[in-house]
């Protein structure tokens, strides 16, 4: 990808703080929820409900789209991305506490609360695959149609995985399986 698209989506995700996710219900039908985001670069997390709708689409199908935008006060001004991404249940704690800090970062208001707990509200990580970005001030339904491949997301995930070569269970690990 151009790094002026890959710039240009980095910077609409870090405009924003909810989007909508689109999962597919067992009965074929799409369901879209709003829900509350940060990101790493190109990487989204989100919290979900483990009981919810949502996470059951996801453990069935890990296919999802999302959409992020805002209402403009004009129709030649409206920018935002549409994307399709793969959604994981992240199960490292050191991935979790780092995406929770991004979370922290962007919702100061949720550090009265309690981090969640992975079995009653797991992190999910959303790696786009393929970004639609409207940007209508190039022209009415302006869009710039971009494939997201591993050197686009390179930098985030070598980033996090020396954030995680540091978290204490890690080295507990590793010293672990050293002895």
């Amino acid at each position: 990808m151009k790094p002026k698209f890959r710039q240009k989506i980095i910077d609409l995700l870090n405009e924003h703080r909810i989007l909508t996710v689109a999962t597919m219900r067992p009965d074929g039908w799409p369901q879209a929820t709003i829900v509350g985001y940060a990101n790493d670069g190109l990487i989204i997390y989100s919290f979900i409900a483990r009981d919810g709708q949502k996470f059951a689409n996801i453990a069935r199908d890990p296919r999802v789209s999302l959409a992020v935008g805002k209402d403009y006060p004009q129709p030649l001004m409206i920018k935002g991305l549409s994307m399709s991404a793969r959604a994981v249940v992240v199960a490292d704690k050191g991935e979790i506490d780092h995406a929770y800090a991004l979370l922290l970062k962007r919702y100061p208001e949720y550090k009265v609360m309690p981090q969640p707990s992975p079995a009653a509200v797991p992190l999910i990580r959303m790696t786009p695959e393929v970004v639609s970005i409207l940007d209508y001030e190039k022209g009415f339904g302006h869009t710039d149609l971009v494939r997201v491949n591993e050197e686009d997301l390179a930098e985030f995930v070598e980033s996090r995985r020396h954030h995680w070569a540091n978290h204490p269970a890690e080295r507990y690990q590793r010293q672990s399986a050293e002895r």
